[in-house]
């Protein structure tokens, strides 16, 4: 079995010049850099991962906590964890909290217990249990697309001072364009099927709907905006007795992608079709949103760039652990399709 002391020979390098490309512990020249990888390639050495952590108290590894198996666009998100954390040598252990904050605290804390060197989650409604482990541990955490507020208090007593990162979409002015863009197709009455209230992703695009009426110069009417709980079902029932109205809206925004299937199985059973009854626009672009008929007019979130920034905050965090809390929002692009009423030409403009 090969050693670091076969491929510093191979490479023509010292043991510690091995060591500092497998740990990133100092700047290597590139072209020495790739003399060691091609030597580890050539060899077939493997590293002792156990034993390099007793020495840098270090695993090379990140917990992840998404709800990725129920929801697409986590999976996404994973996909550009993943692709982070290979880039830079780390391993991925994967947990799924299910959106429930007594099993998001378990979760972590097995995740903790295998010795991450860090974490990263999408936080439940009420975080209070994961802000008091994640604190009194000090774990270095990013959290990803749903924001804690820093003053939200911890359940136990976090640690004083205890600083994480954060990164996601921009919400607010995202739904504000789709709200315009049916305002100027004609639509007074416009609806919209929030989220699960008490997550910052809910609020800001409620923000974001508010605003887009104000543009469009509309009152606000609260009979025309329902919840329907982020999940599919929930967004049937609700797109269902948004169009049981006597005054029904014309036009529909969905919250998410899958929001999105809820309320359109909700237009099919009122044998009512989009868009020559209902025009609609969703939050969150998904793989099969250009195959439906119409195409769905969509705001698209870049999810695996979420992913990658997450890791880059991480292990930013851990190189310096005293830098200040960074809150990252990322652009989302309007991909404009049919479902909201303009014709096939305007498609992906």
């Amino acid at each position: 079995m090969a050693t670091m002391v076969d491929v510093a020979r191979s490479a023509g390098v010292s043991v510690a010049t091995v060591s500092h490309v497998l740990n990133d512990t100092r700047p290597v020249r590139p072209a020495t850099r790739q003399a060691v990888l091609d030597a580890i390639d050539e060899l077939g050495y493997t590293p002792n991962t156990l034993a390099r952590s007793l020495v840098t108290s270090r695993t090379r590894s990140i917990g992840l906590a998404v709800s990725a198996i129920s929801n697409p666009y986590f999976t996404e998100i994973l996909q550009g964890v993943e692709a982070g954390a290979l880039e830079r040598g780390y391993s991925l252990l994967i947990a799924d909290p299910h959106d429930d904050p007594a099993h998001e605290r378990k979760v972590v804390q097995l995740l903790h217990e295998r010795r991450v060197d860090g974490m990263i989650v999408a936080p439940s409604v009420h975080p209070e249990e994961l802000l008091g482990y994640l604190g009194r541990h000090d774990v270095p955490t990013v959290f990803l697309d749903r924001l804690v507020d820093g003053d939200r208090p911890a359940d136990g007593g976090a640690a004083p001072g205890f600083v994480f990162d954060q990164v996601c979409a921009e919400n607010t002015e995202s739904v504000a364009l789709l709200v315009r863009h049916l305002a100027e197709l004609g639509h007074k009455r416009i609806g919209l099927v929030a989220g699960l209230p008490g997550l910052s992703t809910t609020s800001e695009r409620i923000s974001g709907y508010r605003l887009g009426l104000a543009y469009a110069g509309f009152p606000y009417d609260e009979r025309l905006v329902v919840s329907g709980n982020s999940e599919a079902a929930g967004a049937e029932r609700a797109t269902d007795a948004l169009l049981s109205l006597p005054a029904p809206p014309t036009a529909l925004v969905t919250a998410n992608n899958a929001m999105t299937i809820g309320a359109l199985r909700a237009v099919r059973e009122k044998g009512l079709s989009v868009p020559d009854d209902l025009a609609l626009c969703c939050f969150d672009d998904f793989s099969w949103a250009d195959l439906f008929s119409p195409r769905l007019t969509a705001i698209s979130q870049p999810s695996k760039e979420i992913g990658a920034r997450a890791v880059r905050l991480l292990l930013d965090r851990l190189d310096s652990p005293g830098r200040e809390a960074r809150t990252v929002r990322l652009p989302s692009a309007f991909v404009h399709r049919t479902s909201c009423g303009c014709p096939e030409k305007g498609s992906d403009s």
